[in-house]
């Protein structure tokens, strides 16, 4: 047994997510270069090393055997690539037409999905370590034909088979990595939602929304992946018990996200009520300890530790005693808050009660709807289709693949033109420079430079400083090891890194120094090549298309709404289709926040419609938020009232304006603005809820009512993108 003192750290390592992937890719490249030194035949370390690399970055996550098919897949994918920059490399016409299809082809399958899309990208990016690698011999050798190959095929199968072993031994390891994400994600959004409840007057609602808005983005996305990975492994398992448990985490995780995006009233309202109570100190306080007891959740997952959330629940008892201490006082002019405040109470006690599941999720019903939707591609026919559903000049991925692919071409031409040292250079750093827009491309651009200077200064330094050969090999393994533990969230460090491992290397079969500055040379023309192509080459201007992301949100936020609807007539039920409106209508918003910060890094002409943008978000976000209030308070059929046929109506109404409007705003069209008519519709719905005796279908009217008026909002919002867009 090991002292608690070193099993500590060891378990907490074990909880980063780069630190098993950094771990294979350090077992892998050790071998390697213990195997060279071995065999006194540091000549193949290239290629093998390379090998590692291409297959590293082709990795996705999968069960042992959906990973073992990826490899064989990604074996012969990067066989055949090697072997035709082998045959045609030289031969510059031949290969520059080769280099330009391929390219395209191969960047058009992220249009079937993102594993074919990072299997190609890895074949595209191990076709140029091919020509780099014949570049630095000298070109292709008569008899030595499959050498290169086939060492950067054993490097890659060597990466491979690490990789399917450890996916055997530590299957669900990954799953509860990304589950611990998705509770942290939430305890982030609970504690930012919980200052929206700051008694404050003349507190900066929107700045808050706005950034609640975008961590909304960052949990849809940590949602997607866990439901992605769950997938996976569901595929012919289904029963696993420990399987089963994490299905039901993720579903808890979801009925956590619907509750806490919730918005009974408008806050600023709420603040000037009771700015002399402490009802909203005791919400926000109860809120903020919810979200501690998430990201206490997430760290009892990752350590196998019990979970307590006790001070979240002694909180929820502090805010019912203000809340009966409200209700004490008797006074009329509260009514209707109060109402507000306890559907918040109950929304916030649910939400309690599912960390408290958490604890124990088996306990879940098991007759609950467990399905999940299937976005994979469903056969040949499946992909043929998506395919042909991107050959389009507005499709972003056909733009993409045919930007690069000129991108290549032309940084090909430009090779044999000046005919630099190590020319090749060029072409890798403009396959990871030249992104789908311009505000991901300029960010890459900059993090590669400056990572590349980085990591020739550092490498000048250590191979003069440390010129034995052992030492410097021990240094590109350590480097090789930090670019895949920091590619992720720190690239210009992982640049650096691949840089200082990349002279290590070659300083052991030549000359380190010789490389640095046509490595720089060659970095600068590359990046150059590929923001001039991103500028120039069927520009994808996010501005441009923001009217029509915000129309898609409009729409998916109506059929939330009609699902919703159709819950209150025919009684809660999680079941799929409602599952999907909720995450589709979530999707968009946080498609929509991306969106605009990618706009926000655009230059200052198509940056004009960002803060008409953002306005919007804050505003389409908020009606998100009553939406998933109205969600969240699902019950028994017929809340709506069977002798409420208006309430129903005025529902319907409501979704065909949000649908009215979101097709106009599609189409860049004037959008009528209705405000009369939806401040009617509010007025009729507030005045039938204060009459209401059942709370049910008093919050139904009430969360209504809120919606129409939002709908005013956001229907101005609109009405300035529409115009900014016509305008284009």
């Amino acid at each position: 047994m090991l002292p608690t003192s070193l099993t500590q750290p060891l378990r907490r390592l074990w909880t980063l997510e780069s630190f098993a992937y950094s771990l294979r890719v350090f077992i892998a490249l050790a071998g390697v270069m213990a195997l060279c030194w071995y065999l006194d035949d540091m000549g193949k370390l290239i290629p093998l090393f390379l090998g590692i690399i291409a297959s590293a970055l082709a990795e996705t996550d999968d069960t042992w055997q959906g990973r073992l098919q990826a490899l064989l897949v990604t074996l012969v994918c990067f066989a055949v690539a090697a072997l035709s920059v082998e045959l045609t490399f030289a031969h510059p016409v031949i290969f520059a037409v080769g280099l330009g299809v391929s390219s395209f082809g191969m960047t058009m399958l992220g249009a079937v999905g993102q594993r074919y899309a990072t299997i190609a990208t890895a074949t595209l990016i191990l076709a140029i370590y091919t020509m780099i690698s014949l570049e630095q011999h000298g070109g292709v050798a008569l008899g030595a034909l499959w050498r290169e190959p086939m060492l950067l095929v054993s490097g890659a199968a060597w990466y491979g088979a690490i990789s399917v072993v450890w996916s055997a031994l530590f299957s669900r390891h990954p799953l509860k990595l990304s589950l611990a994400h998705v509770f942290r994600e939430l305890g982030v959004y609970l504690r930012l939602k919980s200052m929206l409840f700051e008694p404050l007057r003349g507190l900066d609602i929107e700045q808050q929304r706005l950034a609640l808005a975008q961590q909304n983005g960052r949990v849809v996305a940590a949602l997607n992946q866990s439901k992605e990975m769950i997938f996976r492994r569901l595929e012919g398992q289904r029963g696993g018990r420990k399987l089963n448990r994490y299905l039901r985490l993720y579903f808890i995780a979801q009925d956590i996200h619907e509750r806490a995006s919730s918005s009974h009233y408008p806050y600023g309202a709420l603040a000037e009520a009771f700015f002399h109570h402490d009802i909203l100190f005791r919400a926000q306080r109860l809120l903020d300890q919810q979200g501690r007891a998430c990201k206490a959740l997430s760290r009892a997952l990752l350590l196998d530790r019990p979970f307590d959330h006790g001070p979240s629940a002694q909180a929820l008892e502090d805010f019912n005693a203000s809340l009966n201490n409200l209700h004490a006082q008797g006074r009329d002019e509260w009514r209707d808050l109060l109402r507000s405040l306890a559907a918040l109470g109950d929304n916030l006690a649910t939400l309690e009660d599912k960390l408290a599941s958490a604890d124990n999720p088996d306990a879940r019903a098991d007759h609950e709807d467990s399905s999940l939707f299937d976005r994979s591609p469903r056969g040949l026919r499946d992909v043929a289709e998506r395919l042909q559903a991107h050959v389009s000049l507005t499709s972003p991925v056909f733009r993409h693949a045919l930007r690069l692919s000129v991108t290549l071409v032309v940084g090909y031409g430009v090779l044999h033109w000046i005919h630099p040292t190590q020319g090749y250079w060029i072409l890798l750093t403009s396959v990871f420079v030249c992104r789908p827009n311009f505000g991901a491309t300029r960010r890459f651009l900059r993090q590669r430079i400056q990572g590349t200077v980085l990591g020739l200064v550092a490498g000048w330094a250590l191979i003069t400083l440390f010129p034995t050969e052992p030492i410097q090999a021990l240094i590109a393994v350590a480097a090789g090891v930090a670019f895949f533990a920091t590619r992720a969230h720190h690239y210009t460090l992982a640049t650096a890194a691949i840089t200082l491992m990349v002279l290590c290397c070659f300083n052991q079969v030549g000359d380190g120094f010789g490389l640095i500055w046509p490595r720089l040379f060659d970095t600068l023309l590359g990046a150059a090549i590929a923001g001039l192509a991103v500028l120039l080459i069927l520009p994808d201007w996010q501005g441009r298309g923001l009217h029509r992301q915000a129309a898609a949100t409009l729409e998916a936020s109506a059929a939330y709404l009609r699902a919703i609807l159709d819950q209150y007539a025919r009684g809660k039920r999680d079941d799929l289709a409602y599952r999907l409106a909720r995450r589709n209508a979530h999707n968009a918003d946080a498609a929509l926040s991306t969106t605009l910060g990618n706009v926000l890094l655009e230059p200052g002409h198509f940056r004009k419609d960002a803060d008409v943008g953002l306005r919007f978000l804050v505003h389409s976000h908020t009606l998100l938020s009553y939406l998933s209030a109205l969600g969240a308070h699902r019950g028994a059929a017929g809340a709506a009232g069977d002798d409420n046929e208006a309430v129903t109506a005025l529902a319907d109404d409501v979704a065909e304006t949000l649908e009215r409007v979101a097709r106009q705003l599609a189409a860049g069209e004037t959008i009528a603005p209705g405000e009369d008519t939806l401040t009617r519709q509010a007025g009729l719905l507030e005045a039938s809820a204060a009459e209401e005796t059942c709370d049910e279908r008093r919050l139904l009217q009430t969360q209504l009512a809120l919606i129409c008026r939002q709908l005013v909002a956001v229907s101005e919002a609109a009405t300035r993108l529409s115009t900014q867009a016509s305008r284009e």
